[in-house]
């Protein structure tokens, strides 16, 4: 049976929320709680896990670092990437379906990480599965803030191989700068600051 705590800013989505879980078999609610409680009770029950409705202005990555250890999965707008590396083990869309609802809590409680596909920009989605594992590696690099010349003095390659492997993984991930290659890279997950 996996232990569920509820917590939204709102009564009206808290409520919702709780009702779900209740029918969810091998789900079960130990509680629900406003989000600027969430920390507190979640401390207190250590559900399997905490199920959070974020609102587009609350501030929630303190919260998730104080969570560290807790199996959190939030329910928001907000990009995935960013808030799975504060701490979140799962991200899906305030309208999932309960069956998408029923699955994540599932795999978060496993130490999963979740998160919707719509969540990653296309093109991030098609570059990630056709980077190499070395364009990757270069991409981290980049993100870094190394020159050319440096990546190839670290990777034991020459400076034209570098700038093949960074014409290569532009085109792939279909940026138009270095910058934009480390945004799309960030995004998708290849590479975390």
């Amino acid at each position: 049976m996996i232990s569920v705590l509820v917590a939204a800013a709102s009564f009206v989505v808290r409520a919702g929320l709780k009702a779900l879980v209740e029918q969810m078999p091998g789900c079960e609610v130990v509680g629900s709680v406003d989000s600027a409680e969430a920390a507190e009770h979640a401390l207190e029950l250590n559900p399997d896990v905490l199920l959070w409705h974020v609102a587009a202005d609350e501030d929630i990555t303190a919260t998730l670092q104080e969570l560290h250890d807790l199996p959190v999965l939030l329910l928001t707008q907000r990009a995935a990437a960013g808030l799975i590396r504060a701490g979140a083990r799962g991200v899906l869309p305030p309208d999932a379906s309960e069956t998408q609802i029923a699955a994540a809590l599932q795999a978060t409680a496993a130490d999963l990480i979740v998160h919707a596909p719509e969540s990653a920009p296309p093109t991030v989605a098609q570059g990630a599965s056709v980077l190499t594992a070395r364009e990757t590696e270069v991409l981290r690099m980049i993100a870094e803030g190394l020159a050319n010349k440096e990546i190839a003095h670290r990777l034991g390659i020459s400076e034209h191989t570098v700038k093949f492997h960074v014409s290569a993984l532009l085109g792939k991930l279909g940026a138009a700068s270095r910058a934009e290659a480390i945004a799309l890279g960030i995004r998708q997950g290849a590479i975390m600051l």
